[in-house]
């Protein structure tokens, strides 16, 4: 068996391991933090595995919205190249995986289509998807409104989820009903995937992609009770009942006004600060999130330790360049607006430092 399974990973693993070693390095992390302005931080980047798609514009058409539109298509490429290497079984979940960004790309796009933004405006908002989409944004983005996009999905798996729920949309006239059954429908899809594999496959899957949706799910709760109001009802409905760590009653706790401070350190024992951070929502919850993040980032780093052959190397190593070019989001924001450092390090998570 062990010997299958180095066979079924070894090209990937070797992959993997090259493309590892071509994130990002502390150094190069303080380099950035530290960058004199927006252009600065560009010209380092230039120097980084980011170069070659930032040099596909010219830097006078290289914005802000543009560069982060470039630097995203590090991780489109990632996908193209990984996924085909992974064993069958396990590709249904790295494209799974993928379709995230085509989720939040819908998303986007119906936002746009409601609002009446041109295409040009929306475009370098999308994610760069590449040979595993299903959408095609800019058709959708002609569409008549919410409703005749929905019917323009017909052909795709989003279809029947987003129909079902137009008749909310209708009645509330808000596209909240809609993103949240994309979000519950593409969870519980890829928590599928992950209880479809065997062996050490699982084992990794429910490690390195449970970690990434207990963060999300347990944050969708703590939300919706303390900056939405939402009833304990509505929490449970618009939250998953299955995780790694946090679990259905951990929710169902939260959503009943159970002490937030207690669930989420009797879930994460190592978390510190979080009372703190609850006393001031704001600005403490992202910062939470942020830390919650961070744990996802430990637990994809140590699936890079000790045996590599399953699916969880090249999980973890997606996971972590979706995290390093969030980092870089958050810093090319910060040196376009001249946002002082103690602003913006907390929110850091591959390139974070305490102070």
């Amino acid at each position: 068996m062990a010997g299958g399974r180095v066979s079924e990973y070894a090209a990937v693993h070797a992959r993997v391991r090259g493309m590892y070693a071509d994130m990002l390095t502390p150094e190069t992390w303080i380099a950035l933090r530290e960058a004199a302005s927006y252009a600065a931080l560009i010209e380092i980047l230039k120097e980084t595995a980011y170069g070659s798609h930032l040099g596909e514009v010219a830097d006078e058409n290289l914005t802000p919205r543009r560069a982060v539109y470039q630097i995203k298509k590090h991780l489109a490429d990632a996908f193209d190249v990984l996924a085909p290497l992974v064993p069958r079984l396990a590709r249904f979940l790295m494209i799974q995986l993928y379709h995230r960004y085509e989720v939040d790309n819908l998303k986007a796009l119906m936002r746009g289509i409601e609002r009446g933004t041109p295409w040009e405006q929306v475009r370098y908002v999308l994610f760069p998807l590449g040979s595993f989409t299903t959408l095609d944004a800019e058709r959708l983005m002609e569409a008549e409104g919410v409703g005749a996009a929905v019917e323009r999905l017909r052909d795709t798996s989003y279809y029947d989820t987003l129909s079902h729920a137009m008749k909310r949309y209708t009645a509330e006239g808000s596209l909240f009903p809609l993103e949240v059954a994309l979000d519950l429908g593409y969870w519980r899809e890829l928590w599928r995937d992950v209880d479809r594999l065997k062996g050490t496959d699982r084992a990794q899957a429910r490690r390195i992609v449970g970690s990434l949706l207990d963060a999300t799910n347990l944050m969708w709760a703590i939300r919706y009770r303390i900056n939405h109001g939402l009833s304990e009802e509505e929490i449970i409905n618009y939250t998953l009942p299955f995780g790694y760590r946090v679990h259905d009653e951990d929710v169902r706790a939260i959503a009943a006004g159970a002490d937030v401070v207690q669930v989420v350190t009797r879930v994460y024992p190592g978390l510190e600060g979080v009372s703190e951070l609850l006393k001031e929502p704001q600005d403490g919850l992202p910062q939470l999130e942020s830390q919650l993040q961070r744990h996802v980032v430990n637990e994809c780093r140590t699936a890079f330790v000790g045996y590599p052959f399953h699916i969880g190397v090249p999980a973890a190593y997606l996971i972590l360049t979706e995290f390093e070019i969030q980092d870089l989001t958050v810093l090319v924001e910060a040196k376009t607006s001249q946002m002082p450092a103690k602003r913006f390090r907390p929110y850091l998570l591959m390139g974070y430092m305490p102070e």
